[in-house]
């Protein structure tokens, strides 16, 4: 059988390791690809099919000489424009950086080299990856491959929506309220913000600051399993990276469902405004997760401590990094992250002690609440993929939305208890819009939440029992 961009990354890599198909081959095929659906969809930026050649040769030439080969050799990878890459056009989505080439590699960058990935390009991102929508002035729109009307999310947004349209076998992000898990949601993949730690960044202006952390994205849970092994692992530059090594997740990710113990909530105790089709895909996948044996109940932990914590470290993150570009170039930044930026500004210390208090009180009632559960299940995103010519969306199920962060708080009040996230393709809304199911669990188990995303992935492929057919969740 012939690969296609439609493979696996797994099996295209094994792939090139049999000589089935070489580098350059699968390159051509993931150009092709790109000439066919990037001038429409916007999501390869700096793409550079001249080095990118010439990466393929070097990776075909390697193995030809009989040396030893990375899990990525061969694959071609594009780097989210957030992410330096040295020699390359890095442009954060700003103007400001428009012409901007770093001379050294971030920390993942390092690692998806090392590992043997062909590098052709990078993924669009919104400006300074602010925001769930991926658009900026400098490269334009990314648009959803399901639907050119409507957006493919962000900040990971030009990630998700290559994957999706077969441009790139795996692609990585960073994910602050849940830039690698809302596209991963619109473009119908699957995106991982993994535990705080699993995933060192470096340089980082704050080594100390843990809102925002990188991960993988990949059409399967196992695709993304198999790039958390190149990811993860400690570094002696990052003081609170964890110490176990990322080949714990190279191996094949199998899981199980039955017995499972799952607290689901499609609001969370009402935080959050969800669109009927979404809660209407998210009570399905609790449906189906009662049919393949899984203990569920309606049940979720306190997180409203979290929209206060999130937006205040959120606040002070920005001014601290783009205060000073702020001042220097008033023009020079969208406005809804300027506002962000100058609400930094009035922060105290008592501002910023007080959301790292309330975070780890929330640690701690993610702590108490693994102790009952195995995993915890909610929307993904409170909203399908909204009109791309929208900023964000500025209504909920009739609800106002305040600012451009508020449609987002499914995203962020998971990202501010540290733990492991994944969004998997769970459905779709009565139009054929991609949505996500988000899966939780306890920090530092991210291998058990990839078997078991792994197990509903595969239940969701098998099933021929509609889900309104199968058992109720459980009222606890």
């Amino acid at each position: 059988m012939s690969v296609t961009v439609e493979w696996t990354a797994r099996g295209m890599a094994d792939a090139v390791r049999r000589r089935q198909i070489s580098a350059r081959e699968l390159l051509d095929l993931h150009l092709a690809r790109i000439a066919e659906r990037n001038p429409e969809l916007t999501a390869i930026v700096s793409l550079d099919e001249e080095r990118a050649r010439a990466g393929a040769w070097a990776a075909d030439e390697h193995l030809a000489a009989g040396h030893p080969v990375g899990p990525l050799h061969g694959l071609p990878f594009a780097v989210k424009d957030t992410h330096d890459v040295a020699g390359w056009r890095t442009t954060y989505g700003s103007p400001l950086f428009a012409d901007h080439v770093p001379d050294r590699d971030d920390l993942v960058v390092e690692r998806i080299r090392r590992a043997g990935a062909v590098l052709m390009g990078k993924t669009n991102v919104p400006e300074f990856a602010a925001g769930s929508h991926t658009f900026n002035r400098v490269f334009g729109t990314t648009l959803n491959p399901v639907d050119a009307t409507r957006s493919a999310g962000g900040s990971s947004g030009g990630a998700a929506a290559a994957l999706a349209s077969g441009m790139v076998p795996l692609a990585e992000g960073s994910d602050m309220g849940g830039s690698l898990r809302n596209p991963a949601s619109f473009c119908g993949v699957v995106g991982m913000r993994p535990s705080l730690g699993r995933v060192p960044t470096w340089p980082a202006p704050n080594q100390w600051e843990t809102t925002s952390v990188a991960g993988p994205m990949a059409r399967t849970v196992g695709d993304v399993a198999l790039l958390l092994s190149v990811l993860a692992g400690p570094d002696p530059r990052v003081p609170l990276a964890l110490g176990d090594p990322g080949d714990a997740f190279a191996p094949p990710v199998i899981g199980s469902l039955p017995g499972l113990r799952v607290g689901w909530s499609a609001d969370l105790g009402g935080l959050l405004r969800v669109d009927p089709a979404v809660r209407s895909v998210v009570e399905d996948a609790g449906r189906l997760l009662v049919g393949a044996g899984a203990q569920v109940y309606d049940d979720h932990p306190d997180l409203a401590l979290g929209d206060d914590t999130f937006r205040t470290l959120r606040a002070w993150h920005f001014q601290a990094s783009y205060g000073d570009l702020l001042r220097e170039h008033p023009d020079g930044i969208k406005q809804s992250l300027a506002d962000n930026i100058r609400a930094g500004e009035s922060l105290t210390g008592a501002d910023v002690a007080g959301a790292y208090s309330q975070r780890t009180a929330l640690s701690e009632t993610m702590r108490r609440f693994f102790e009952r559960y195995d995993l915890l299940v909610l929307p993904t995103s409170q909203v399908p993929p909204f009109p791309a010519d929208q900023e964000y969306p500025t209504e909920v199920d009739g609800e106002t939305m305040p600012d451009y962060l508020a449609w987002m708080r499914s995203g962020y009040l998971i990202s501010v208890t540290g733990c492991p996230a994944i969004s998997v393709p769970a459905g779709h809304t009565p139009e054929g819009l991609p949505v996500g199911v988000q899966l939780v669990a306890a920090h530092g188990q991210d291998r058990r939440l990839l078997e078991i995303a792994s197990a509903f992935e595969e239940v969701r492929r098998r099933s021929a029992v509609p889900p309104q057919e199968t058992a109720d969740v459980v009222e606890n």
